[in-house]
């Protein structure tokens, strides 16, 4: 029971799992909101492929403050944030790919996405994690690029 209550407090082996997947609880959430929001406005697939976006960007910022709070520091907050789409994009394969199956190949799923957009989350929750830790936030710090001057005159 304490190891539990540690986890919870950002202590413990677990603790960062936990943390991503509140935050990408929330990134449901977020994409749910946008997905219902714009369907009536743009149709269902552009819809359900910007909220990715949306709710991607939401989840970078609160995993770099939460998360992963103190690591990848080196890294110009832009820069991070595109690596945290690139590294996550099997997750979007994933994700996008279980909800435009679960659309095409049940017709509920397409009246009621959230069913859909659920299996995706899960889809593509642990790939997301494990590239997110090795490849975003990480505390390396990123290497001068090609042909600068390294302090030589």
């Amino acid at each position: 029971m304490r190891s539990l209550f540690s986890s919870l407090r950002g202590q413990g082996r677990f603790a960062p799992l936990f943390k991503f997947g509140v935050i990408g609880s929330l990134g449901f959430v977020w994409d749910n909101t946008v997905v219902y929001t714009l369907r009536p406005l743009i149709g269902l697939t552009a819809a359900t492929l910007l909220a990715y976006f949306v709710a991607a960007t939401l989840n970078w910022l609160l995993n770099r403050l939460w998360t992963f709070r103190g690591h990848g520091l080196h890294h110009h907050p832009f820069m991070q944030w595109l690596r945290f789409l690139w590294a996550n994009s099997l997750g979007f394969f994933l994700n996008r790919g279980v909800v435009f199956s679960l659309f095409f190949l049940f017709p509920f799923c397409a009246r009621h996405p959230v069913v859909a957009l659920a299996a995706g989350t899960l889809a593509g929750l642990l790939s997301n994690f494990k590239l997110s830790q090795k490849l975003v936030f990480h505390d390396r710090k990123p290497s001068p690029p090609a042909g600068s001057a390294s302090g030589q005159s």
